[in-house]
């Protein structure tokens, strides 16, 4: 192989938000191994084989298998958008002439207010909720955990997203250096590490804030700290909790969990389902 050819391929691996899934992943992994948390958790925990499987599908396959579903979506939202405003998305590129690191900094801000929002529907919504549990049927956090999610929420996150990403119009480059500070940050926040961020805690999301998002004794109406890299959101708007000791909660869940199967191949196609019997005081 030559040396530009083999220049390219580099490029073209480097470019590639799959390369830096795996780097992250092995990052966090690799210091929840020299500095755990909770030191009594094993690497090979309680249902470390199913959220394997969801890290593959949801990392990787799930675009690819569901592209098509995507695109006819996204070509709906873009007929409808012109109709409306009578031009294409595309066409309005906010942020296209400013900065690239200005391009990078903004577009962060403005999709992770977008998905603190989208969250916050999750929990809010029943629908949206019976399949949003299945990331809250986590008992033991660690970095893997930010790829158990349902596939739904693929659709409702990327549908959502899409007619304000279109419109920003940043450089693709941009977008990918946001997804992987994204996917960090979550992979960080799911982390069985001591990390708060001291001040900074105001401002970024951490493993010791986020543990209480998935505490299974719900705080206020529909839970605390929606934040996924930023945590000055749920600051600002008053559902955030992060007590200044380094407690955890008691149990990690949701309410009723003990009621819906825990098994893989029913939370992937049947999360909307009860299929356990509900136990009654004698």
């Amino acid at each position: 192989m030559s040396i530009e050819l083999k220049m390219v391929v580099s490029m073209i691996i480097v470019r590639s938000y799959l390369f830096w899934l795996l780097v992250t992943s092995f990052i966090v992994l690799l210091a929840e191994r020299i500095r755990p948390w909770r030191k009594k958790q094993g690497l090979l925990r309680k249902e470390i084989g199913q959220d394997l499987l969801w890290f593959v599908f949801n990392g990787f396959i799930g675009g690819i298998i569901f592209a098509v579903a995507f695109n006819t979506i996204y070509s709906f939202l873009r007929l409808l958008f012109s109709i409306v405003f009578l031009r294409n998305p595309e066409t309005i590129l906010l942020l296209n002439n400013l900065p690239f690191p200005l391009q990078i900094l903004l577009y962060l801000i403005i999709t992770d207010f977008l998905e603190w929002c989208i969250h916050n529907l999750l929990h809010r919504v029943p629908f949206l909720w019976k399949f949003h549990r299945v990331h809250h049927s986590i008992t033991t956090m660690d970095w893997i955990g930010n790829f158990r999610f349902h596939w739904l929420e693929l659709f409702v996150y990327n549908t959502l997203k899409f007619l304000p990403i279109a419109v920003l119009g940043a450089h693709p480059d941009a977008i990918l250096i946001v997804a992987v500070i994204t996917t960090l940050i979550g992979h960080l926040n799911h982390s069985n590490l001591n990390i708060s961020w001291g001040f900074f805690r105001y401002l970024l999301n951490s493993p010791r804030m986020h543990i209480w998002h998935h505490e299974k004794k719900l705080r206020g109406k529909a839970g605390v700290n929606f934040g996924v890299v930023f945590s000055f959101w749920d600051w600002l708007f008053r559902t955030a909790y992060m007590p200044l000791k380094q407690t955890v909660p008691d149990e990690l869940g949701f309410s009723g969990q003990e009621n819906m199967s825990n098994h893989f191949l029913m939370r992937f196609f049947l999360p909307f389902l009860d299929t356990k019997k509900k136990k009654h005081p004698d």
